[in-house]
């Protein structure tokens, strides 16, 4: 049946680059949670998602205080309130020199 995967079935899968955006501080805190255990960004993210999708936590006691270390030092204040109230900081165009001047 689809989805019954034992702990330690190998399990075979397809990656893709991908290009998102998301707040600067936060993609900090996530390289950074990532690095400090010998992970891939890619890696973290599925985690996270994945633990997401069953209704999970993917983070225990010590990841979650790790977490806040990271959000202090990133001076990062944003929680699961902000999700849907970000709006991006219009980027400025490049201005380019008038010719001859």
């Amino acid at each position: 049946m689809v989805g019954d995967v034992g702990d330690d079935d190998e399990l075979l899968v397809e990656r893709v680059q991908t290009g998102v955006r998301m707040e600067k501080r936060l993609l900090k805190i996530l390289k950074a949670f990532a690095e400090y255990h010998d992970m891939t960004l890619g890696d973290l993210l599925e985690g996270i998602v994945l633990h997401a999708f069953d209704g999970k936590t993917p983070f225990n006691a010590a990841s979650l205080e790790r977490i806040r270390e990271l959000k202090r030092f990133y001076d990062f204040a944003l929680d699961s309130r902000a999700s849907h109230r970000l709006k991006e900081i219009k980027a400025h165009a490049s201005r380019k020199p008038n010719a001859g001047t």
